[in-house]
Parts: C-alpha cells; structure tokens; sequence
C-alpha cells in the first residue's frame, strides 16, 4: 500500500480552516480530515486558561497527538488533512511533530476584517472569550514563522481556496 501525505491547514480562528479542509479532504481517493478542535474538546475537566504556561503544554500535547494521528493515517496509505490553529512558534516545530513526507503547510491569512465579518456570520463564536481577533492576527503576522504557503484567502470562495492549495502542493 502506498504511503500517504499530511496537509495540515491552519490559520486563525474564522479563517475558513473547516470549510476548506473538508472539501480538500473530499478531493483525494483516499483520505482523513483531522479536526484540532477534537482534540481540544476531548479534555473534559480541568483544561488550563488562556494565556497560560499550562495552557501552551495543552496545546503542544494536543499538537503532538494529532500529529501522532496523521502519522499513522498517513502510514495507512490515507491523506491527511490535518485542520487546526497552529500559530505562533509552535507552527515551525510541526515538521518536527510530523514524520510523514510529503507534509504540506497551509496558512490561510485572511484580512482582519474578513474574519471577523465570518465569525459574526457562523454557527460557532470563536471571539466571545480569550482572543480579539486583533490579537491573532498579530501572532499570526509577527510571530508565525514563514513556513509552508500562506494564502490570503479573504476573496476566495472555499472552492477557490482548494483549488489554489492544490496547484501549490501538487
């Protein structure tokens, strides 16, 4: 069997990470969409608050767990398309979580207006409690490395958006 890929898609909150994973996912033979947010909600009782040292080991171990997921998938001859919000310093240490080759990183980077117009105008509120969108637009800015294709998809339609990723990855 052959060995799959991994196609992680991050981005901010409201980016269209979901939308655009899936419908990626739905375009190859052989595939699995990875949600982050799983692994976020599978912490029942005792998660650390925002903002916090315990916070950033919560999100590391849920990084490494998800890339442990994908690892196997991928070991199982699927694609992967790994969706989640890995910003900041811990997106340059992906490729060491991540042992599958090909691993393709997709940012999305909308304009700040843009995501914060979506998520007035989706089912779930991303904005309501630890973060402006303000403040993730400037980790993403200016502490995100500059790794993989970052994609400024605030004028795209989600079909747009997949068909850009895989002119980049193909």
């Amino acid at each position: 069997m052959a060995h799959g890929r991994v196609v992680l898609v991050t981005g901010v909150m409201a980016a269209g990470k979901s939308t655009v994973a899936q419908l990626l996912a739905e375009r190859f033979e052989r595939s699995a969409h990875l949600r982050g947010d799983r692994y976020r909600q599978m912490i029942v009782r005792g998660s650390a608050p925002a903002n916090t040292d315990a916070f950033q080991a919560e999100l590391r171990l849920r990084y490494t767990l998800a890339a442990k997921s994908a690892d196997g998938y991928a070991e199982a001859g699927y694609t992967v398309v790994w969706q989640d919000c890995v910003i900041g310093p811990m997106l340059g240490e992906i490729e060491t979580m991540v042992s599958t080759r090909p691993l393709d990183i997709i940012v999305l980077a909308p304009r700040p207006e843009i995501v914060g117009w979506r998520d007035d105008h989706r089912h779930k509120r991303g904005y309501d409690g630890d973060w402006t969108v303000e403040q993730l637009d400037r980790i993403l800015h200016d502490e995100t490395p500059p790794v993989g294709h970052w994609i400024d998809n605030s004028d795209q339609t989600p079909e747009q958006t997949v068909a850009d990723i895989l002119t980049r990855i193909r």
